[in-house]
């Protein structure tokens, strides 16, 4: 009799420890789950992009109280790092991922969703004191080259920035060592140096022209834009000199643009997708239309007309 008692307790303590366990699994499980319009999750973005990304999340996260998506903005290396080392399972970047990087995450059995939502321009700035008003790609790959002699400063964003990447492929240099090329360290010092200094060249994104915040909104209205020529190809339209505008990247004039991607590799409807429907409906690409970008899909304008 004592030994069946024996017997009946350590079944007893078994099942109890295996529905603990059971309840365990489940309670974390949903403290980590997150739905298409609620929970939490993280997210990192290319910090060249804060100012169209912060306005989405700012309106998303107002129409839907319950989700929470928590958006760390840093380099694009950084981003990339983040991504591919499983520290964030959504991305949002100005390119989609390269054969080696997807490859790292088709190895953990992580399926890639890239939807791209935007493009924006790559924005050459002077001073409005200076008397340049024009130049051409073949003139901004000599001035990176070192092969265009000139004494202004050009200066962009930090060394591990998507922009840098971009003037990099531009080039054809795996590296930007001119003695008059400096990187600083975001889009907003960028625009700060050209206010202050009648001899330089910025190269900076398009979103941080339009409707900048407070803290340099008045830098912003000591530069000015420089119309750019493409000159390394034959077009309909070369020898003109154009700015970007919507107007222009749609009609693929400026020489100078990029793409923005959110990236999701959680592979299901949580609100990463969430948030990537939301940045692809006609309520996100009017955001972006709004700010001055190109949106992905331009939103219809319906005009009733009544007699």
């Amino acid at each position: 009799m004592k030994n069946n008692n024996i017997l009946l307790l350590l079944g007893f303590g078994l099942l109890t420890v295996f529905f603990s366990c059971g309840e365990n699994k489940t309670d974390k499980k949903a403290v980590i789950q997150d739905g298409f319009t609620s929970g939490t999750l993280a997210f990192a973005a290319d910090e060249s992009f804060s100012p169209i990304v912060g306005e989405e999340e700012y309106i998303f996260k107002a129409l839907y109280p319950n989700a929470k998506p928590v958006i760390s903005y840093v380099t694009e290396a950084e981003v990339l790092n983040q991504l591919l080392n499983d520290k964030v399972r959504v991305a949002i970047l100005s390119r989609e991922l390269d054969t080696t990087e997807a490859g790292v995450l088709k190895r953990r059995a992580l399926r890639v969703n890239a939807n791209k939502f935007a493009i924006d321009a790559v924005t050459i700035i002077v001073n409005q004191a200076s008397a340049d008003t024009l130049t051409s790609v073949k003139e901004i790959i000599g001035m990176l080259n070192g092969t265009a002699k000139t004494d202004k400063s050009i200066v962009f964003d930090n060394p591990n920035s998507s922009l840098v990447r971009y003037l990099k492929q531009l080039s054809g240099r795996k590296d930007l060592v001119q003695k008059n090329i400096y990187a600083l360290k975001n889009n907003k010092e960028v625009i700060k140096y050209v206010a202050s200094h009648d001899n330089a060249i910025g190269i900076t994104g398009f979103a941080w022209l339009n409707d900048p915040d407070k803290d340099y909104a008045a830098d912003v209205d000591k530069v000015k834009i420089v119309g750019v020529k493409d000159d390394t190809k034959e077009t309909k339209h070369a020898g003109e000199y154009f700015k970007p505008s919507q107007t222009t990247l749609v009609q693929h004039t400026y020489p100078l643009s990029r793409s923005l991607y959110i990236l999701d590799c959680t592979g299901r409807k949580g609100l990463g997708a969430g948030f990537a429907s939301f940045l692809a409906s006609d309520r996100g690409q009017r955001i972006i239309l709004k700010s001055g970008l190109l949106p992905d899909s331009i939103p219809t304008r319906e005009i009733n007309i009544t007699h």
